[in-house]
């Protein structure tokens, strides 16, 4: 639990340094990012970003670490993240997003644009996220759906899609009424 959360909170350090140093100068919100492996020897992610004008785009992020100094006097020399975008694609271009495998537990997936690109997710549930992430912002920003294939539909539709406000009504009264017959079953009978 405390690895669950230390790893969340890292998330969050990381996505915001992200967003104060490389998107918001250009005027974008950096709505969600995974981390990916490529063969280049430093820290990868792919990024979905939110323009001014509502345009999604998908950009993949090199982190490199560099020396800083803060003060000429002590001469303290410290590492800092550096962050370039080396790949940059929009949303209204992916015409396909392939999970490859809804069977097995790959990390593995290919975004179709005029080119194909090969993406590997450090995880599954990465792989996933971004998958809802990117349909979610598709229904939202682009005029058509996001064609997936290969993905297990039950991981990629939200909880909204299931969660009714009447269901939760009627759940509400059955375990009213059962916690009623809990408590008169603890009464003495007279």
């Amino acid at each position: 639990m405390v690895k669950e959360q230390s790893i969340v909170r890292g998330d969050t350090q990381q996505k915001e340094e992200m967003q104060k140093r490389l998107f918001w100068p250009e005027g974008q919100t950096l709505k969600d990012f995974i981390e990916i492996e490529e063969p280049v020897q430093c820290r990868h992610f792919l990024c979905v970003t939110v323009l001014k004008n509502k345009e999604v785009q998908l950009s993949v992020v090199q982190c490199r670490k560099r020396q800083s100094s803060r003060k000429k006097k002590t001469k303290q020399t410290f590492l800092l993240d550096s962050y370039q975008k080396i790949e940059v694609w929009h949303l209204q271009d992916l015409a396909l997003l392939d999970g490859r495998n809804p069977d097995i537990d790959d990390p593995c997936f290919l975004m179709h644009f005029t080119t194909v690109r090969f993406v590997r997710a450090v995880s599954c549930a990465a792989k996933y996220s971004l998958a809802r992430s990117l349909v979610a912002l598709s229904s939202s920003h682009c005029q058509s759906p996001l064609t997936l294939k290969n993905f297990d539909q039950n991981y990629i539709q939200s909880a909204d899609n299931f969660f009714d406000h009447g269901d939760c009504i009627v759940l509400t009264r059955v375990c009213f009424y059962a916690l009623n017959l809990v408590w008169l079953s603890m009464c003495p009978a007279p």
